[in-house]
């Protein structure tokens, strides 16, 4: 493979192409932020990653879903997860339970990227963090995708080795002996057992470390019999709980001592250099300060709560909402709250280290065993920067900073206790709000802090640095992109009508046949085009929009408005639908709906449609995940 593109092919030229089936990584850190890596303003260490982009093309307004679970399911079914299975992260608890698109796990109207690439001649393989579904099938139990068989080799992955759920407890296993928390092939292992790694005899495990050498020896397995591999490295770090062995537990001590605002003004300054940011960007400010919780609405948690929501507003007589967050300012913290806080964003940067020389050892082993020149490599994060407080939100976090900051807790912070789970540390909101940086709003939001990522692609063969793609691109082109560059054959023939009784909707609408099953097609759009250097455009051809937990975006087919909506009181005090122009302002500081009405509400319109084609529901109450 020698391809190395220089621009658009033009119209006089021949366009570039693929001479063969490419290998395709797919690399997935977790909860890492726009900012978190050298290439996009980063203080921390990531050579590899940095090396990555050097050789490669940075998209630069690449977005996910809001939280882990919801954009996996779009990675693995290239459509939106309320088709799918993921509504919502896992089950919800309120009155959408049981509903279809709710069923908290890859539902059987899913196709997957994995099957559909090992249907065109690939071998599959994954390591990491799975969180779409844990049931595994047994011989007792006939196989039935999305009820008894949930896990990857159910889903067209030929080697994998899983965590089921959405984080480890503890990031150096020790599992306990029957646990159900990890599979190697569709059987549950535990890792800290006897035997087992992590365990006597069974040599040492640190997630990052060990799914990097897992996956190494999957791509060995079959290394040399001719056929091309899609490998999917999806790493647990750098997701709470913040821990990470020595020399990178120790190497970020002081780094982060001047506080919050000193290090995201430093890496926005740095974005500028780099040429991430334009020079005139207004990065967001982050969150007014707040030393104290705002109070509830009166009606809040009882049967009289009516609240605003994305479809209901107060002018409705919808008024209620939540008690409001703590967050506060550097500045504010006493000496001992600062100790923990740089504390934690040391440890959060030493995982962040620790998987870039993990990527590289991968990337070394491509190039090792003579691959590297004929595989496609792509990195991005599975959602925005992790802002969970490490208290409740509505709690002052002081005494817990504190007791962290104190010893015999603070020298322990970030290391293996040896146990099941491990302490529960997290970095917090305004430490995300740095990753965050130069964007509004963290995981969990559809401020483009919330949803926007770094991506990093390097063609087979490429060796210089590509122009920066800077229009709209999501995790479903991905899954797009692969199957175009894997010449994956997609399903065309429409599934049977299937008209219900009740409503006299045909409930197969949209649908294609694949292996016995009606499914939803995949509709990202390839972006190999534009990898390729034969397209500079956007391949966007609708208005895009999402929702989860009940806050709402959706953007339009130009890229240039952004209808934006979040509860209060995060969101505005009246509940109204906000308006960006992305084009001017992708750092959402001014609030356009006012001025623009037709614009807003053409938009909100359009979200509405969105909503009703993908079987969305917005529920009563909307509230994130913490």
């Amino acid at each position: 493979m020698s391809f190395v593109p220089q621009g658009c092919g033009g119209s006089d030229a021949a366009p570039f192409k693929l001479t063969k089936k490419p290998n395709i990584v797919f690399i997935m850190a977790d909860d890492l932020g726009y900012s978190d890596i050298g290439a996009f303003g980063s203080d921390i260490d990531t050579p590899n990653l940095n090396a990555l982009a050097a050789s490669g093309r940075l998209l630069t307004n690449h977005h996910t879903g809001t939280v882990c679970a919801i954009t996996r399911s779009m990675l693995i079914s290239g459509t939106d997860h309320h088709l799918v299975g993921e509504g919502t992260m896992g089950a919800p608890n309120d009155e959408r339970k049981g509903l279809p698109g709710y069923e908290g796990y890859l539902n059987d109207r899913s196709l997957s990227v994995a099957q559909l690439l090992k249907d065109a001649g690939y071998h599959t393989y994954m390591a990491g963090k799975w969180h779409l579904g844990s049931n595994i099938a047994t011989p007792a139990t006939p196989v039935a995708l999305g009820s008894t068989g949930q896990t990857p080799d159910q889903w067209g992955f030929e080697k994998s080795y899983a965590l089921m759920g959405g984080a480890a407890s503890n990031h150096f296993a020790h599992e306990a002996a029957g646990s159900k928390n990890y599979t190697e092939n569709g059987a549950y292992v535990q890792p800290g057992q006897p035997g087992q790694p992590g365990g006597t005899g069974g040599g040492a495990f640190y997630s990052t470390d060990f799914y990097t050498q897992r996956l190494i020896n999957y791509i060995d397995t079959n290394k040399g019999d001719g056929k091309p591999f899609f490998a999917y490295a999806a790493y647990t770090s750098p997701h709470w709980p913040l821990q990470v062995p020595e020399p990178y537990l120790s190497k970020y001590k002081g780094r982060f001592d001047a506080g919050y605002d000193a290090v995201r003004a430093a890496r926005v300054a740095k974005q500028k250099q780099l040429g991430i940011l334009p020079q005139d960007f207004t990065a967001y400010a982050g969150d007014p300060e707040a030393l104290t919780s705002s109070p509830a609405s009166a009606n809040n948690g009882t049967t009289r709560a009516k609240y605003t929501s994305a479809v209901n507003s107060p002018a409705d007589g919808y008024v209620d909402y939540a008690a409001g967050r703590v967050s506060k300012k550097w500045t504010s913290l006493t000496p001992l709250e600062r100790k923990a806080q740089a504390r934690y964003m040391e440890i959060y940067a030493g995982m962040v280290d620790n998987l870039d020389h993990n990527i590289g050892l991968l990337i070394q082993h491509l190039k090792d065993i003579g691959e590297y020149d004929n595989t496609l490599i792509v990195f991005q994060s599975d959602n925005g920067a992790e802002g969970w407080p490490i208290a409740a939100a509505s709690a002052d976090p002081k005494a817990t900073d504190e007791a962290n900051a104190t010893e015999p807790v603070y020298s322990t912070l970030g290391t293996d206790n040896g146990l099941a789970s491990a302490k529960r540390l997290q970095y917090g909101l305004r430490w995300a709000e740095v990753s965050a940086a130069p964007f509004r709003q963290t995981k969990g939001h559809f401020g483009e802090g919330g949803v926007s990522t770094p991506l990093i692609v390097r063609m087979p063969g490429q060796t210089t640095a590509q122009p920066t793609f800077v229009p709209f691109t999501h995790i479903i082109d991905l899954t797009a992109t692969f199957l175009d560059a894997g010449q994956a054959k997609l399903p065309t023939q429409a599934a049977p009508p299937l008209v219900s009784t009740l409503t006299g909707e045909d409930q197969n609408k949209g649908k294609v046949v694949y292996d016995n099953r009606y499914v939803y097609p995949v509709t990202g759009q390839s972006i190999l085009q534009v990898l390729l250097g034969n397209s500079d455009t956007s391949v966007r051809k609708a208005p895009f929009g999402d929702e989860s937990y009940g806050r709402a975006y959706l953007t339009s087919t130009d890229g240039k408005w952004k209808a934006l909506w979040t509860e209060p009181p995060i969101g505005p005090a009246d509940g109204h639908w906000q308006l960006y122009d992305l084009a001017k302002d992708r750092g959402e500081n001014n609030d356009l709906a006012a001025s623009n009405p037709s614009v807003i509400s053409g938009l909100v319109a359009d979200w509405k449609a969105y909503l009703k084609s993908v079987g969305g529901v917005e529920p009563l109450r909307p509230a994130g995940y913490y």
